[in-house]
């Protein structure tokens, strides 16, 4: 059963672990569950949408949802696996962990654990002891997940900024400006500062480099390309440049997810 059918099922036994691994749809509309969600991207890149905000899952990496926020997941690629467990939540006053929404590098136990309960599938109840072991899996969490993906790229509905942000991430290799954007779509500087402080809460230039540094993921995990290449596509003239801006913005440097391809 697909995920978005099961949908339905996660939250009917309060008291379980429900267990789910399945190569995912490409999107699942908005939902949300009683239940704290744990899932592993396993190859490709996920995105998460959480109120204005865009979440980018590489691979290698695993993300808790803790109970009852709202979210849209999309996977960009038909081959990515996601593994999923869906945790009772009697517990979750334990740690604060289990009330932040959050991204996280994967380790080898944590990887382990999880592929090896991939021959379960639905409710795993108290007194099975699957249930032992998926329990162990939840209460080790918030010891390992201490390295949280630190940025999420904004987005908005909003009429005016739609086209500038389709058509920034059309031409993310080209030279921008506040001054060339500004002239494009015949507003003043001044306005359309305004304008991305209003919808995105942020500066033109903070939003550029944040939509740098997703398209730069995207392709270290999708393409063959050497960062080098990478740097140049997503508008950096040097790759010093571009290393430095993705540390300052990530905490990682960009090898560090080129190797987990």
């Amino acid at each position: 059963m697909s995920l978005i059918a099961s949908l339905p099922d996660i939250d009917k036994r309060p008291e379980s672990v429900f267990v789910m691994h399945e190569r995912s749809e490409k999107y699942i509309p908005n939902h949300k569950h009683t239940k704290g969600q744990l899932s592993y991207v396993e190859g490709g890149i996920a995105y998460l949408d959480i109120g204005n905000q865009r979440y980018v899952i590489p691979a290698r990496h695993y993300f808790w949802i803790p109970t009852g926020l709202s979210h849209v997941l999309k996977i960009g690629h038909s081959g990515t696996v996601l593994r999923s467990l869906f945790f009772y939540t009697h517990d979750d006053n334990t740690s604060p962990f289990y009330s932040q929404m959050g991204i996280y590098p994967i380790n080898d136990l944590l990887m382990q654990m999880i592929k090896y309960s991939e021959p379960w599938d639905g409710h795993i109840l108290p007194g099975d002891n699957r249930f032992l072991f998926l329990s162990a899996i939840k209460n080790i969490l918030p010891e390992i997940s201490s390295k949280k993906i630190p940025f999420a790229l904004p987005f908005t509905e909003h009429e005016r900024m739609l086209p500038i942000l389709r058509y920034l991430e059309k031409n993310i290799g080209d030279t921008h400006s506040l001054e060339s954007i500004s002239h494009r779509f015949g507003m003043s500087e001044r306005s359309l500062s305004r304008l991305f402080q209003q919808t995105l809460n942020m500066s033109f230039l903070q939003y550029l480099k944040l939509l740098r540094m997703v398209r730069s993921i995207e392709l270290m995990l999708q393409t063959n390309l050497s960062l080098s290449e990478i740097a140049y596509t997503v508008g950096y003239q040097s790759l010093a440049s571009f290393s430095s801006t993705f540390l300052k913005l990530t905490n990682y440097r960009p090898s560090d997810f080129k190797k987990e391809k």
